[in-house]
């Protein structure tokens, strides 16, 4: 017993020895011994395989399920509805697709172009356009495939996305097995060790700090503190981040927006720079955090009550900015996670505080993982353990120059033109719904403007036909 005792003692040894002086002491100091990036180059040279097998595999098998991007079906041809009324077939919807299983066309026509022609009264076949906007929005929803994970034209060795394609071969299947022990058996220990460690140091470094007077040495060291934390947390996903345009980078006294797709955007960002966090006060392991991080750093935090005063919030923010000393606050406009194929609305809230504008673009490679936190699926620990049981995270971060608001322009419009840059930067589709339609139900106002627009495409019919016609409301 004693020497199974010895035995384990040694191992726990060796482990934290590899983990501190190979991992998180290079970590701290923002080097690297290469080891991720040969990791990550070996990963490419499996998946490029294990694709190029799957792909000999469906030809050889033509049972194997082919995926395709969320929300979407394969039509082959369009799907056609008679109209009674009008004796003519209705075009409901078209998608063809390339050899890349992408959307390239789909045919449609705005209200006032499908509707009756000039000059017509209303007709009982004006429903139909209402009913194909109805049936185009199930096969092709834009809104809510954007609230889950993102499909991958092949398969990435993860089980939680496979399709059945490590029944293809022997050697796809001995390599999945693999590729599950190296995830549960070296990653996932190794990553938790590391996540333990990074948080551990925030609590105790943070905690320390907070019991120094207000000064520059304080400033720094917290700084140092913060930075240091988010490396290890980092290193500990194994990831590869990509920092393009570093000059743009967020300055003091401003306020850094970016597209939202996981909590650990802030990792990412906060691994090349220190920010002010904004946020609702928590209890638990996140309240802990909370009120060790605000002691030694201005953080934003917010009590419930006071986060559904908005002029309160606004106020803080403001006084904060208005400090040209202290940390840049980051905020996520979206005000919830998308799936990282697309930017959805930006709440205009941060765009009145005022003051200079940084965004930032994050893109995620999903070959490696899924970054994406459904929130309505997986609570934070669920996702956490999915996250270390990725093979990695592969991001690019884009510093976009700086933006202020212009002359004639209000906070909604600017948050809009901020959003359609982000977008553009990232690649991403540029959406105009709001990501709160993740939860709740679509606005009256939106119902309401469409049967505005109808009526007044009736309005204008009538008027034509009648010049003493009255106006119709709705």
């Amino acid at each position: 017993m004693d020497d199974l005792w010895a035995v384990a003692v040694g191992v726990f040894q060796a482990w934290m020895f590899v983990v501190v002086f190979f991992i998180m002491l290079p970590a701290m100091c923002g080097l690297s011994l290469g080891v991720t990036s040969v990791y990550i180059q070996i990963l490419v040279k499996i998946l490029e395989w294990a694709t190029l097998r799957i792909q000999r595999g469906r030809q050889e098998q033509p049972s194997v399920p082919v995926p395709l991007p969320n929300g979407a079906c394969h039509l082959d041809r369009p799907l056609v509805a008679d109209c009674s009324i009008t004796h003519k077939p209705l075009l409901l919807h078209v998608i063809r697709w390339d050899k890349d299983q992408r959307i390239i066309e789909r045919v449609g026509g705005s209200m006032e172009e499908e509707m009756a022609p000039a000059g017509a009264e209303f007709s009982l076949s004006d429903a139909l356009f209402f009913y194909k906007e109805g049936v185009e929005s199930i096969v092709d929803d834009q809104v809510t495939q954007r609230f889950s994970s993102e499909e991958l034209a092949s398969w990435n060795l993860l089980t939680r996305t496979n399709h059945n394609f490590r029944y293809i071969s022997l050697r796809l299947t001995v390599i999945w097995g693999l590729g599950v022990f190296v995830r549960y058996g070296v990653l996932f220990p190794l990553r938790i060790t590391l996540t333990v460690i990074g948080l551990s140091w925030l609590v105790i470094g943070t905690t320390l700090v907070g019991f120094l007077p207000e000064s520059s040495v304080k400033t720094w060291l917290s700084e140092l503190v913060h930075v240091t934390c988010y490396r290890i947390c980092a290193r500990g996903l194994s990831a590869t981040v990509h920092y393009h345009n570093r000059d743009n980078r967020p300055q003091k006294g401003g306020i850094c927006v970016s597209n939202h797709t996981t909590p650990i955007d802030v990792v990412i960002l906060a691994n090349d720079g220190c920010y002010a966090m904004v946020g609702q006060v928590h209890g638990g392991l996140m309240g802990v955090l909370q009120r060790s991080m605000v002691r030694s750093c201005p953080h934003v935090w917010f009590e419930r009550s006071e986060m559904r005063d908005r002029h309160a919030v606004t106020n803080r923010l403001r006084a904060h900015v208005a400090a040209k000393n202290k940390l840049p606050i980051l905020i996520f406009p979206e005000g919830t996670c998308i799936n990282n194929t697309s930017v959805m609305m930006f709440k205009k809230g941060s765009f009145e505080i005022g003051g200079t504008i940084h965004p930032v673009a994050i893109k995620y490679d999903p070959r490696f993982g899924d970054a994406f936190w459904n929130s309505s699926k997986y609570n934070m620990v669920s996702y956490l353990l999915r996250m270390m049981t990725s093979w990695a995270i592969v991001v690019n971060v884009w510093y976009l120059p700086p933006m202020t608001i212009q002359e004639g322009e209000d906070a909604a419009q600017f948050a809009n033109r901020v959003k359609s840059a982000v977008a553009h930067r990232g690649g991403l589709l540029d959406l105009d719904w709001d990501g709160g339609l993740k939860r709740g139900k679509v606005k009256d106002s939106l119902k309401e403007e469409q049967q505005k627009k109808y009526s007044s495409i009736i309005t204008g019919q009538s008027n034509m036909d009648d010049p003493d016609s009255s106006s119709v409301t709705t």
